[in-house]
């Protein structure tokens, strides 16, 4: 069976440093329980987010030595959009800047901290970090999905009882039954039965 390549993109415009990163990480081959590394670089800062689109890395590692504001704003800026796994290297920082990296979603900061024999701990906590708050990311959506179908339910439990006069459960079962005869999932039939109570009253109204 062959072994699943890691891609890993080297961000970095300072060849000397993306060579220090890359050979950490020839160090570390083997992460992941054998995984083969396909390690890519970027040098030129222009056209950035469609030339990472066209690596499509599984792991980003980016080093900016000091970086300027505009620098780090257009690297957070790639970390709100790449949603890939990211470390970042910085020589030096201050907390501001630190939390404006985790508002990103970089997944790890690492200031003066560019050591060949480190790039392996760093790659697995960046890799460990992102899939961590991509989980709880989903977990929220899903609730919160979760929560506005709940309403929209209610809403067309509410239309139905005011029309047939009947109880809660009552409503609750016709929604039921209806969405199973017409295999829809109960919430898509509540919000078509709210947008068309909706559009009904706004005509009485006219």
């Amino acid at each position: 069976m062959s072994q699943r390549s890691l891609r890993i993109l080297i961000i970095d415009e300072n060849a000397v440093r993306a060579a220090i990163l890359e050979e950490g990480l020839r160090v570390a081959n083997g992460v992941d329980h054998g995984d083969t590394l396909e390690i890519h670089h970027i040098r030129d800062m222009a056209n950035l987010l469609v030339r990472i689109v066209g690596v499509d890395p599984d792991v980003i590692l980016i080093d900016l030595e000091n970086p300027s504001r505009d620098t780090l704003e257009q690297m957070f800026q790639v970390s709100r959009l790449a949603r890939r796994p990211i470390a970042m290297f910085v020589d030096k920082s201050d907390s501001a800047t630190v939390q404006a990296a985790i508002d990103a979603g970089v997944s790890a900061y690492v200031v003066d901290g560019l050591r060949k024999e480190r790039v392996k701990s760093i790659l697995d906590v960046t890799i460990s970090r992102f899939h961590a708050f991509d989980r709880l990311q989903s977990e929220l959506q899903q609730a919160k999905s979760a929560l506005e179908d709940r309403k929209i339910i209610d809403q067309a439990k509410a239309i139905l009882m005011k029309q047939s006069g009947g109880s809660e459960d009552e409503a609750y079962v016709l929604l039921r039954r209806t969405a199973m005869n017409q295999n829809r999932k109960i919430a898509e039939l509540a919000r078509s039965l709210v947008a068309a109570a909706a559009l009904l009253g706004a005509g009485e109204r006219k």
